[in-house]
């Protein structure tokens, strides 16, 4: 089947700012030397073999799934894994494919059967999270592109490849049976601008797993003791009567499974091979558990990035400074506003994306709070020439963003991307930081 624009879906995944600034509880630190580093190719990439801190990260269209449905499409630029989900101390399981790896987001979050995904609590029967009063914990989580999810909080023990995480808070999306009885607080549902994410048609991914910079996806301000008013939308008592916003205790909280990892946990590696200038079908890689804590995933000669309260960096384009930029493997492509006045055209039938009548070779500046600063070697191709394709992995697709300067799957591709995690220990200096 052809991945024409219209079967392809858009998606940017990082959480919102300002659920962002909730969950950083510290502020960034990290020496103020300055290191100039160019390039945009493969940092003398090596992806790493079988290991058991490594599991297989596939790049394709998504799930077969998606072909099944009434209007079948394909994802485009997503890398997936796979995890396995338990019922917490027991040997009762259930594997999940086609996670959506997610470096903007934090914490497991499963698509529901009763919504097209894999995941189904009559296989896995966890118990949901509840809370002094014994009411069910949901919780609302909103992006970047505008969507939201909407559902439960449980417990689950997750394994993936030899790592395993016990006792989970994991966030179960699209469950009817909750949310026919508990639908979605109006201060999560009315405040995007996009639509409910919680089906495998608007999704395309039997779920996402965060591996962002956070344990927690909302952290000490959504505990009891912090901010008031709470924290809207994020976490929610649900009694029969409706939900209402409530602080939830940290043990309680989503939170990013590789933090609770017994060894490996400071961290991950993106490791995804570049495709042609014309795209690919798909690509195999890794993702690495751990920074500095195995003989595969040394930190080597990657230029550290710290990164902001809001987990970002400043990137400089054509003379304008972006200081709210971030790198997201859960964005699909490079989302940036070319302002110079020959810039680059937009589509016209796919206005999220560029259609420049010759691929664009560019080049841009990364800088993180601690002064270091990469150049980057980029290139944006004419969308609607590459979409007309059977390929859906493209490293050299762009769109527009006004404000900031989103750095996708594309910069992932023929790199090794370092993620670590605030709070822990890794080699390269104060976490939390993006290398590469």
């Amino acid at each position: 089947m052809r991945s024409n624009k219209n079967d392809l879906v858009l998606r940017g995944l990082a959480l919102t700012a300002a659920i962002l600034s909730l969950a950083l509880a510290a502020g960034c630190g990290g020496s103020s030397s300055s290191n100039k580093n160019t390039g945009g190719g493969t940092n003398n990439q090596v992806i790493a073999g079988p290991g058991p801190n490594v599991v297989t990260l596939v790049a394709d269209g998504g799930p077969a799934s998606l072909q099944q449905l009434p209007q079948p499409f394909f994802y485009l630029n997503g890398s997936f894994i796979s995890a396995t989900v338990c019922l917490p101390g027991t040997t009762t399981c259930q594997t999940i494919d086609h996670l959506l790896v997610d470096t903007g987001s934090f914490g497991l979050r499963l698509l529901d059967s009763s919504s097209g995904g894999l995941f189904s609590r009559s296989q896995v029967p966890v118990t949901l999270e509840t809370d002094s009063s014994n009411n069910p914990i949901g919780e609302c989580v909103q992006f970047v592109d505008g969507s939201f999810f909407w559902g439960p909080v449980a417990k689950a023990d997750v394994k993936i490849s030899s790592e395993v995480a016990s006792s989970v808070p994991v966030h179960i999306v699209g469950d009817t049976t909750f949310s026919n009885t508990h639908s979605a607080p109006l201060d999560c549902s009315s405040n995007q601008m996009g639509t409910d994410a919680d089906s495998l048609a608007s999704l395309g991914a039997n779920g996402i797993i965060g591996v962002g910079n956070l344990q927690y996806d909302c952290g000490p301000a959504c505990a009891p003791g912090g901010q008031v008013p709470i924290p809207a939308p994020a976490y929610y008592s649900c009694p029969s009567t409706g939900c209402v916003n409530a602080y939830v205790p940290l043990t309680s909280q989503v939170q990013n499974p590789v933090a609770l990892f017994a060894t490996d946990n400071n961290g991950v590696i993106v490791e995804l091979p570049a495709p042609g200038s014309s795209g690919t079908t798909s690509l195999t890689g890794a993702l690495v558990f751990g920074i500095g804590t195995q003989s595969n995933n040394s930190l080597g000669s990657a230029s550290v990035l710290t990164v902001d309260n809001s987990l970002n960096i400043t990137t400089s384009f054509k003379g304008t400074s972006y200081p709210g930029s971030f790198i997201d493997s859960g964005s699909n492509a490079y989302f940036f506003l070319d302002s110079n006045t020959t810039g680059i055209s937009g589509c016209a039938d796919a206005n999220a994306f560029y259609c420049p009548s010759s691929t664009q070779n560019l080049t841009a500046t990364n800088q993180g709070q601690n002064g270091t600063s990469t150049s980057v070697s980029f290139s944006v191709a004419n969308f609607d020439s590459l979409a007309n394709s059977n390929n859906v992995l493209f490293n050299n697709v762009g769109g527009p963003n006004p404000s900031t300067f989103d750095w996708g799957l594309p910069f992932f591709m023929g790199r090794n991307v370092f993620v670590s995690i605030a709070g822990k220990t890794a080699p390269g200096g104060t976490t939390p930081y993006v290398a590469y």
